[in-house]
């Protein structure tokens, strides 16, 4: 018979961690041996997504971590929370027998306090590097170490910081890197045409550089358009895209965006295209990615997408990109926070077009020889069977 898990998850989004866990569960789910049931806090595209393919979604509050609970009064309501939640989360499953919980990112708490109140096996999956708010940073480890029984992490340097200085809990953590297979053809020749002229304002001779990912004050959008700007003075034949959304209540991080390329003057240069589902469209159409993210990525799942759309990625040295690039091979690293080295980097390639389509086959070929999404759900298989 089946074991049944229950997957916790903090968004219904269609971003990094969302994606991780929908490609897990789907894998998860094609086994037959396990029934994958998933808790979200609302609706959007990761929910639908799931359903389509027959996976079961329970929309509930997932006790979010933010800033404002850790302010007196939250601290105080926190434990009758806990218990309402997981009361409630109780009434839902009656039917069901749950073998064991996947918390997917440190978000989300209900499933930690849900286990341990019912006594369930429980499995972090940890997907972040939190160095801010301090007070978040200081207790995760042992809020992480007290409430699993198994700590699985998506990239060695997200479990070298959660880890670090705490032997209780490396000795119950593992590192399984994410996992991606690019399930779609390559874009035809007429709409990558289509696409660069319609959505990029590029045509065959230009080389469009791409951000993917949210609009944030972390992703490093307002940094490479400071490289771009530098670049642009002696190639005028650069594109740049970012393509993404603001989280929600954020949208003035959007406006902020657009007014930086309205002051710059690059209206007709740098295009925003909002977020969309199917993306390899975009990375099928694009010629170079960029990750400059201005804080260490844990992991860096848009890397591994352009590189399986045999793209070179130019990628910030700190955080889990550094597992994924290999220097000067898939593709290119530069100092973080640093626009002008950015900028060189951006030249030493723009440079060289041959050596674009070199660095993004050997990357193609890298993604699908270390990064299988076959790999990876069958190691937590073995997770799921040895709990």
């Amino acid at each position: 018979m089946p074991k049944t898990i229950l997957y916790i998850h903090q968004s219904a989004e269609l971003y990094g961690s969302d994606k991780a866990l929908f490609y897990l569960v789907k894998g998860i789910s094609a086994k037959q041996k396990f029934n994958p049931i998933i808790v979200l806090p609302n609706d959007g595209p990761l929910k639908d997504l799931l359903e389509s393919h027959n996976i079961r979604v329970i929309i509930f509050p997932v006790i979010k971590v933010s800033r404002s609970m850790f302010k007196p009064l939250a601290l105080i309501k926190l434990p009758f929370t806990i218990l309402r939640t997981t009361k409630g989360l109780n009434k839902i499953l009656k039917n069901e027998s749950i073998d064991l919980i996947h918390s997917n990112t440190l978000a989300v708490l209900l499933g930690g306090f849900y286990a341990r109140r019912y006594k369930i096996k429980h499995i972090w999956h940890v997907h972040e590097i939190i160095k801010k708010p301090k007070i978040v940073s200081f207790f995760y480890p042992l809020i992480v170490r007290l409430l699993s029984q198994q700590v699985v992490f998506n990239s060695k340097a997200s479990k070298d910081f959660l880890c670090k200085d705490n032997k209780a809990l490396e000795e119950k953590s593992i590192v399984n890197l994410n996992g991606i297979d690019r399930d779609v053809f390559f874009t035809s020749e007429k709409e990558i045409i289509k696409t660069r002229n319609k959505l990029f304002n590029a045509n065959k001779d230009d080389i469009v550089l791409a951000l993917v990912g949210r609009i944030s004050k972390w992703k490093g959008q307002h940094l490479l358009l400071d490289a771009f700007v530098k670049c642009r003075v002696k190639y005028k034949n650069l594109r740049l895209i970012f393509v993404g959304s603001a989280p929600p209540n954020q949208e003035h991080l959007l406006e902020d965006l657009n007014n930086k390329i309205e002051i710059y003057n690059l209206q007709e240069y740098c295009k925003i295209i909002p977020f969309r589902k199917n993306i390899w469209n975009i990375w099928d159409s694009i010629d170079i990615a960029v990750v400059p993210s201005t804080e260490p990525e844990p992991f860096g799942l848009v890397a591994l997408e352009a590189m399986l759309a045999k793209k070179p990625v130019i990628a910030a040295k700190h955080g889990g990109l550094k597992e994924i690039v290999d220097e000067d091979k898939t593709g290119f690293f530069f100092k973080p926070n640093d626009s002008k080295d950015l900028s060189k980097v951006i030249k030493q390639l723009v440079e060289d077009k041959s050596r674009i389509i070199d660095l993004g086959l050997k990357g193609s070929e890298k993604a699908i020889k270390d990064f299988s999404l076959t790999r990876h759900i069958n190691q937590f298989v073995q997770i799921y069977d040895k709990m």
